[in-house]
């Protein structure tokens, strides 16, 4: 390996994969990049871990190896992976009704709603249903209560509506009735711990330091969505996020597993590698076989909520439209503003973007099309 070709660019790198760190350099120059970093494992050894730029708006702070950033929705990658570890062990099945473990979910026609239904975006919850303010969505437990008492918004199972941050709150809900842990102290003691990657849910303000500032996108709008459904003003507009949220202790100290995971490229990179055939099966966090029932597309089609084609597996994003590189069967989580992170079976590969500067579309971010499509080039 090794480092600084490009001299904005920190890390380290083998000359096979300049091109990533090209790119790189051209998103700090050209695209607006602020911050970021980015890692790509190839059979299950990281090739590529490099970073850039600054931690904050004033560009006063460098990014540094440690630094972290919230993710925004490529947290779930880390849920569903959770609940893939469950399934894995015994202790859950996809298919087990979430009533099996918490009745109250079951009401208000909601019984016949599996595990996987829930996290693949079909349960119909796809945020409150009457009037709610930000602080709502750190209650837990309350939070989680009135959401399980909810009429569905559509039936389930009939569609997809992206939970957008509802499903941080009920899965973290039904993990602890599962197994008695927070998800927040099983990503701590199961992944993070064991495997040394720098990945929380929240952040403990000891860590403050080490925080890059969320910045807004140049732009903000509703992504073409128009006239909201009922489904979807659930989901994005009740209530409103703002961007900065991830900068406030109360969004850190809450445990949204939808939405609050604090960390970095190389981090995430580990986690997929960790869920690839070519990891060793000691270390590896969830089985083959588990991990193919994991992202198997459960739902297909036009999102109710995000108005946009998508693959739902259990909480994982299953490639379409190249969004994940050129083959199908690539798995992951895309976060608001353009964090990413995936696995990719057939190439043997897992990569992962974070960064602190948002960008206004749902999907397609120029700079993380640039680093998958330089990634690819380089592995051929």
């Amino acid at each position: 390996m090794r480092s600084t070709v490009v001299s904005v660019v920190q890390g380290r790198w083998a000359p096979r994969f300049d091109g990533i760190a090209q790119a790189f350099a051209a998103n700090l120059a050209e695209r607006g990049e602020v911050g970021a970093s980015f890692a790509l494992a190839v059979g299950g050894e990281t090739v590529v871990d490099i970073w850039g730029g600054w931690r904050d708006g004033a560009r006063s702070r460098p990014w540094r190896r440690d630094t972290v950033v919230n993710v925004w929705s490529s947290t779930k990658g880390v849920n569903a992976t959770c609940f893939a570890m469950l399934v894995d062990r015994g202790l859950i099945a996809y298919d087990d009704p979430v009533a099996r473990y918490w009745p109250e979910f079951g009401s208000a026609g909601k019984g016949e709603v599996t595990i996987a239904m829930l996290l693949s975006h079909q349960a119909g919850v796809s945020g409150f249903a009457s009037p709610a303010q930000v602080e709502d969505l750190y209650g837990g437990e309350r939070a989680a209560a009135r959401l399980a008492a909810q009429a569905p918004l559509w039936s389930p199972g009939s569609g997809a509506g992206y939970h957008a941050i509802s499903i941080g709150i009920l899965s973290a809900a039904l993990f602890t009735r599962i197994t008695g842990r927070s998800l927040r102290d099983f990503i701590a003691e199961e992944i993070a711990g064991p495997h040394g990657l720098d990945l929380t849910l929240g952040l403990a303000a000891t860590k403050a330091d080490r925080a890059a500032e969320m910045l807004a996108p140049q732009a903000m709008g509703s992504a073409g969505l128009g006239a909201l459904t009922p489904a979807q003003v659930a989901a994005l507009a009740n209530p409103s996020l703002d961007p900065h949220l991830p900068n406030t202790p109360a969004w850190r100290a809450a445990e949204l597993s939808s939405a609050n995971g604090f960390t970095n490229a190389a981090a995430l990179a580990g986690l997929y590698a960790r869920l690839l055939r070519s990891w060793p099966e000691s270390g590896r966090l969830v089985s083959s076989r588990t991990i193919a029932e994991a992202t198997r597309p459960r739902i297909e089609g036009v999102d109710l909520v995000l108005g946009l084609d998508a693959r739902w597996a259990a909480g994982f994003l299953v490639n379409s439209d190249e969004l994940y590189g050129p083959n199908p069967g690539a798995f992951g989580h895309s976060g608001w503003g353009g964090s990413f992170a995936f696995a990719d079976p057939a190439a043997d590969v897992a990569i992962a973007y974070t960064m602190n500067q948002m960008s206004e579309g749902l999907r397609g971010d120029p700079r993380a099309m640039a680093l998958i499509a330089a990634a690819y080039a380089a592995l051929g």
